[in-house]
This record gives C-alpha cells, sequence and structure tokens, in this order.
C-alpha cells in the first residue's frame, strides 16, 4: 500500500477530482513509496476560489499580525526541521545533512520576513505642493503562485510563500510532483502557526495545472524555478495574460581558478560544488575553468578526492552523495558521459564504473578533462555528479568563456590576488559572483537571481526584490478642504 498525497485547500487536505495521480518514488530505493494527485480544472477553480476569498481578508490583517503569524510558522520550522529533512532525503534523495541545511537557508528567507513592518514602509512628503501632501505605500497584489522545482522541495517554496504571505497575499504553491509531500508539511506549520484557511494552499499537478494558473484571470503573480525552456514559456504566456512573473531558468555555472590560488583549497571547493546533492542544484559548479599551469595539479587534486565520497542512500550515517531523482534522469546524465568522451573528453574519473547501490538510482562521480565549449557536457545543463575542466591560457579567456555562455546563474573565481578578484566582479556577466566561495547563494537580505538566459523577468527572488515582487506601489496626493483657496482651475496641477 502507498500513501495518498492529496491537495491542500480552504486549510487542510483536499483529494483531487481529476482522477488522475502520478505515483512518488524513494530514489535511494527505486521504490515507489506514495501516489500524487494531479489536479484538473475543478481542483484548479476550488484551490483560486479559497485563496481569492482568504487573500481579502487577509490583506486588511495589521502588520503586527502577520508578523506574529510569520514568527510562530518560523519557530514551527526550527522546531520541526529534522522531520522535515527527512522527507525531504525520501523523496528527492540528498543525503540529511544536506537537507537540513537546505531548509536552513529557507528558514533565513523566513526571518528576513518577520520584519515585514518595517519591509512595508512607505514614503511621506510633507507640504509637497501648498496644502499638499504626497506619500507612497506598497500594496499586495491578491492570489499569487510558486511553481517550484524538485531539487529545493523545502528551500524553494520558502524563498516565495514567507515574503508573499508577510506582504499580505494569498499564496498557492504547484510544488514538483516528484517530491510533494514536503509542500505538505509546510501546509501544516502555516496552519499550526495561525495562518486562515486559505492563505497558503498547494495544488499538486502537472502540465495541467501550470497552465490553468498560468490563465487564470484571478492569479495576479507567478514566481518558478526550473529549466530554461520551461521558464521561457512560463514567462512568455503569463506576461500575455497580463500576469507578474518571475522565471528562474537554468544554469552552467563557471569557477576560475587562477595560477595563484591554493589547490588543495579550490578542489575542496569544486568537490563539494560540483557533486552536492549528486549535482542537482542550479547553483552547482559544472565547469572548472583552470588558468594556465594549475589545471594538471588541480585536476589530479580533484581526482584523488573523488574515491573517498561515499555515495549511498541519504538517511544513512557518513554518506556524502545520494541519488538522482530519477532512473530516466541518471540514463541522460550517462549518456552525457559518454558524449563528453566521444567527442574527445579525456576521462578522468568515470561515474558509470563507480561502485553504487544496486538499487535506486545512483550514479558515481565523474570527472572530464580537456573539455571545449562546443561539446554538449559543456553547452548543457546536465543537473547531475559532472564535472568538466576547461583549460585557458590567460584570466582574459576565461571571462570571455563564461561571459559568452547564455546561462548566467552564479559564477567564481579562486586567487589570492585582490585586485583580480575585483577586476573579475566588474568583468564578469553573471547575477551572482563568489570570489573563493564557490556556490555564492546571497544571505537572505539580497536577493537571489542571474542574467541571460537564467532569469526571465526583470525582479530577482526573496529579500528585497522579493518584498517588490509580490507588491505593487502606489503613491496618494492629499489636500484636506479649505474653502478659502478652492478655486476653478483647468492649467495642469503645479506644486508652487
Amino acid at each position: 500500500m502507498t500513501t495518498r498525497i492529496s491537495h491542500w485547500i480552504d486549510g487542510r487536505p483536499s483529494p483531487g477530482t481529476s482522477g488522475r495521480t502520478s505515483a512518488v518514488y524513494n530514489p535511494a530505493t527505486g521504490q515507489q513509496s506514495a501516489e500524487v494527485d494531479l489536479a484538473g480544472a475543478d481542483d484548479l477553480e476550488r484551490a483560486v476560489a479559497s485563496a481569492s476569498a482568504a487573500a481579502k481578508q487577509w490583506r486588511s490583517a495589521s502588520l503586527s499580525t502577520r508578523a506574529a503569524v510569520l514568527f510562530a510558522f518560523r519557530e514551527q520550522l526550527h522546531q520541526r526541521s529534522d522531520e522535515l529533512a527527512a522527507i525531504v532525503t525520501a523523496e528527492h534523495g540528498k543525503v540529511l545533512a544536506d537537507a537540513a541545511g537546505e531548509i536552513a537557508r529557507g528558514l533565513e528567507n523566513v526571518e528576513f520576513a518577520t520584519g515585514v513592518p518595517h519591509l512595508m514602509k512607505g514614503g511621506f512628503s510633507e507640504q509637497a505642493g501648498t496644502g499638499v501632501d504626497v506619500y507612497s505605500i506598497r500594496q499586495a497584489l491578491g492570489v499569487v503562485a510558486g511553481i517550484t522545482p524538485f531539487n529545493f522541495p523545502a528551500m524553494v517554496p520558502l524563498w516565495m510563500c514567507a515574503n508573499a504571505i508577510a506582504t499580505g497575499n494569498a499564496f498557492i504553491l504547484k510544488p514538483s510532483e516528484r517530491d510533494p509531500s514536503a509542500a505538505v508539511f509546510l501546509a501544516e506549520l502555516w496552519r499550526d502557526a495561525g495562518l486562515p484557511d486559505g492563505v497558503f494552499t498547494v495544488l499538486h499537478g502537472d502540465k495541467e495545472a501550470v497552465d490553468g494558473l498560468l490563465r487564470h484571470p484571478e492569479v495576479a503573480a507567478i514566481s518558478f524555478v526550473g529549466s530554461t525552456p520551461i521558464a521561457r514559456y512560463i514567462y512568455e504566456t503569463g506576461t500575455a495574460q497580463g500576469k507578474r512573473v518571475q522565471a528562474l531558468g537554468g544554469a552552467k555555472n563557471h569557477m576560475v581558478v587562477l595560477p595563484d590560488a591554493d589547490v588543495d583549497m579550490a578542489a575542496d571547493a569544486a568537490v563539494s560544488a560540483a557533486y552536492g546533492a549528486a549535482g542537482e542544484r542550479c547553483m552547482a559548479i559544472s565547469v572548472v575553468v583552470a588558468v594556465g599551469d594549475v589545471a594538471d595539479s588541480l585536476v589530479s587534486a580533484v581526482a584523488d578526492r573523488l574515491p573517498r565520497l561515499r555515495i549511498g542512500n541519504g538517511a544513512d550515517d557518513g554518506v556524502d552523495m545520494g541519488p538522482l531523482i530519477s532512473g530516466e534522469h541518471r540514463d541522460k546524465v550517462a549518456g552525457y558521459i559518454a558524449a563528453g568522451e566521444a567527442a574527445g573528453a579525456r576521462l578522468v574519473v568515470d561515474g558509470r564504473r563507480a561502485s553504487v547501490p544496486a538499487e535506486g538510482f545512483f550514479l558515481g562521480t565523474t570527472l572530464l578533462d580537456d573539455v571545449t565549449p562546443d561539446m554538449t557536457v559543456y553547452t548543457d545543463e546536465i543537473f547531475g555528479p559532472v564535472l568538466s575542466v576547461v583549460r585557458v591560457a590567460t584570466y582574459d579567456e576565461a571571462v570571455a568563456l563564461i561571459n559568452a555562455n547564455p546561462y548566467a546563474n552564479g559564477t567564481a573565481i579562486f586567487t589570492r590576488d585582490g585586485g583580480a578578484a575585483r577586476e573579475f566582479q566588474l568583468d564578469v556577466e553573471v547575477g551572482m559572483v563568489g570570489i573563493n566561495v564557490p556556490i555564492p547563494v546571497p544571505v537572505s537580505y539580497y536577493s537571489f537571481g542571474g542574467w541571460k538566459d537564467s532569469l526571465f523577468g526583470d525582479t530577482h527572488m526573496y529579500g528585497p526584490e522579493g518584498i517588490k515582487f509580490f507588491t505593487r506601489g502606489k503613491v496618494v496626493t492629499s489636500r484636506w478642504p479649505d474653502p478659502a483657496t478652492s478655486q476653478v482651475d483647468l492649467g495642469f496641477p503645479r506644486t508652487r
């Protein structure tokens, strides 16, 4: 018998009415663990109607009331993070420590959102004109939706929902159907924190649910994280319907290593950032750009570290890397390795021949050297435990290589030279930059977002820009009646 995972509508579990479901697997065993409802038109209408009714009430709640709920939710999340981490590991496959880290970074965004009384402050100008005051305010949009990926089933929803709810919106979450249980767990935490029914909704589904949210007239905004082709589709479809859309797409993150870098430090960083979560991170390092004569020693140092990694069930102690999300994806990643070798890359470590558990969707770590920009292992987002090394002669070649890439999510440079690091942050055309930091995911009081094909829309996620995305500005010009100065004047209003 498998668990049935239902939608969460109007503050309680709500079985689907479409008759369609999708299997949920434990990637470490390859066994089906649950069955999740897939939304149809009726489910969508029920979800939006509940959220719409709740939004009208929630936007009127005082800022202190909203902050109190956020604080209570934060405490619930903090106290029960181990339970949520176990859920993430069971359905995604990442190791427990990695799942706990994901939740901790999501928690930071909840903590940021608790400051909503300060974050929602506007501006005021007294006597902008004679007897006239002008002030600005920010107001909630109404019903907003988040469409989130399988690789961060807790953190990415928390990036979205905390700011959306804090600013007075009702939030509909459409999680990945591959690992949906974390979303329902978050819904339970919101309920226990005192959030009114309907303000947080979970609508499970596939493309039918996504298209329904994109086209529903009562959904004002869509926040999305996923692959670039889908991000482009989400952005174009949503904006054509008059919605506000932020759609974060794929990545091909480069890590530049200069000849003066500490090779051991750079190798540790490359292994950690390339193979953590089996490479299924949009901020994973997938390309090391070795500059000059550092390449040989760096490749050797990375290769020496790979046999020490223990691959297995993420729920077991001492495991460094878990499985991929599905057997189909594992086979796709293995196909990229074969294509890279056939194209002339040197296969230093072959993950297809690694000793991994027979059950589940496992693939070992792979290291490819002498990769060139025309190979598919370089051009495509592989989303697996594959690290490519591209050799260049100079710093300028390294920067040109990165800037020519259509993806521009994150990048990093490893060097002891402060001048080179500062030049890099100025020269590189990428949204998030690390200096001796391989995964430069910003802290919660900044914002997350790439450039070029890694982001569609002009607003980054969470932090200050997240507050901006889930609200709209309004300017009020106010004058109280003064009969002595009242007159008919058809001229354009003046301030003097």
